[in-house]
């Protein structure tokens, strides 16, 4: 916008939501170690399982567990240090890290289809497309990978999703994809408050205000020990969704608005 030029109504909207979006996308920017890190933790576990119980009826499955440990400590170490191309192109197309060499993500998954390791890979895979900003690819393979009932890593991987599409700006599948992050798994209450504490503010960015009141209300009803309950912070977005405090016979009461805008 030049300098000569006045602001309109409709450019200050856009501004709005525009910074609406990006303190949304901040929350990534927070989490998004966490949220893999402690994923990767949980899956490594779960490949384990899986392979102790069938390496012996299922050689297949014992050889591309050693086939991917390398590229599974390196996905451990860059999970909590930090991810970056160099690295990200040596944990997808192998190489030699340290004197270590590494069989790529892309390779194992080729390699060995139908094993876990390659639904493991398939996972990583997803997350670190995702770091590098490669969205297409992180949608792919995070839909390729399946947590086998394993809720703690199908809740993070359902965010990860959630995250590429709102970056591509299919704000339904985001949308959608945030919610079932944090429904997948609700007796993790720390993750699940977060991740309707995502979609709350995604949905209000999208002035979704029906969506954001009910996902607000969510965490207060359900997590009510949660941060951003106990601050007040909820209190002040509903507010400004027009939902009405009061207070009567010490019970915090909303008053929600027969048609939000």
């Amino acid at each position: 916008m030049s300098l000569n030029k006045p602001a309109t109504a409709t450019t200050v909207t856009h501004h709005e939501e525009n910074e609406a979006l990006v303190k949304v996308l901040g929350f990534w920017d927070k989490y998004s170690k966490p949220i893999i890190y402690i994923g990767s933790a949980i899956i490594l576990a779960i490949a384990g399982y899986f392979i102790y119980k069938t390496f012996v009826k299922e050689p297949k499955e014992l050889k591309a567990a050693e086939t991917i440990f390398p590229a599974q400590k390196l996905f451990d170490k860059m999970a909590s240090a930090g991810f970056n191309k160099d690295s990200v192109n040596i944990l997808l197309n192998g190489g030699v890290l340290e004197g270590q060499p590494v069989t790529g993500l892309l390779k194992i998954q080729n390699s060995y289809s139908g094993t876990q390791a390659a639904n493991l890979a398939a996972y990583m895979t997803g997350a670190a497309y995702l770091q590098i900003k490669e969205f297409d690819k992180a949608i792919k393979y995070l839909k390729e990978f399946n947590g086998h009932g394993a809720t703690q890593v199908e809740s993070r991987a359902y965010v990860m999703l959630g995250h590429a599409y709102a970056e591509k700006k299919n704000s339904d599948e985001a949308l959608n994809y945030y919610k079932k992050g944090a429904s997948v798994n609700s007796k993790d209450e720390t993750f699940a408050a977060d991740a309707l504490l995502l979609a709350a503010a995604y949905a209000e960015s999208l002035g979704k205000n029906k969506d954001a009141i009910d996902l607000y209300t969510q965490v207060q009803d359900k997590y009510p020990t949660n941060n951003a309950a106990v601050s007040g912070e909820i209190d002040k977005h509903l507010a400004k969704l027009g939902v009405i405090k009061y207070w009567h016979n010490h019970q915090k009461t909303f008053l929600k608005p027969e048609a939000p805008a």
